[in-house]
């Protein structure tokens, strides 16, 4: 088994310092950094060579976080999300306290509070949310498995994760969605 306190600690160095890291989630492999660090946020999009206009999704350890982040979440939001049976990001309108290029110029922003057990530990270990976009070149396949991980992001990394490298478990992204007044969802995407 893969020391997964040693990952831990790497990355919330990395992260610490402004870096990226490569990282399975609750669904695909991820190229991370902390979401209120403008300048590690612009790595993230070179490293995917993503256009700017395109927001990322960004990772909450726990729904009561989301109160601190987001200035009209509906009034249920806690339990709403809660009742999730499976991974789901979140687009909320008045994204509070995040730089520019991590919200959307709509001023909303995407968040999934994650359910896999590393990423809900490193979140809470590095007390700040964290950048969870999808770890290939910019209209690339997603990937699942970290095989499937392009070498170029491999390399741009600055942290790659050792756990789950042997997983070949396929995951899909999560669902996207907005919440509507009545407290039902209205699906964005799968």
């Amino acid at each position: 088994m893969v020391d997964f306190e040693n990952d831990i600690k790497n990355c919330v160095n990395v992260l610490q310092k402004g870096g990226t890291i490569l990282y399975p989630t609750d669904t695909v492999w991820g190229i991370g950094c902390d979401a209120m660090n403008e300048a590690a946020a612009e790595k993230v999009f070179a490293i995917k060579q993503r256009p700017k206009e395109k927001s990322m999704i960004v990772l909450l350890a726990d729904a009561r976080d989301i109160l601190q982040y987001v200035a009209t979440p509906h009034p249920d939001i806690i339990a709403i999300v809660e009742s999730f049976d499976k991974p789901t990001t979140v687009a909320y309108d008045n994204a509070l306290g995040f730089p520019a290029n991590v919200v959307n110029k709509d001023g909303s922003i995407a968040i999934r509070v994650a359910s896999d057990p590393f990423c809900k530990a490193l979140i809470k270990r590095f007390r700040k949310p964290i950048i969870s976009t999808s770890a290939n070149i910019s209209g690339a396949p997603t990937p699942s498995i970290y095989k499937m991980v392009n070498h170029a992001i491999v390399t741009n990394a600055e942290y790659v994760l050792k756990y789950r490298q042997d997983d070949d478990a396929i995951r899909a992204p999560s669902r996207l969605v907005r919440i509507k007044e009545d407290g039902g969802l209205e699906i964005l995407r799968g």
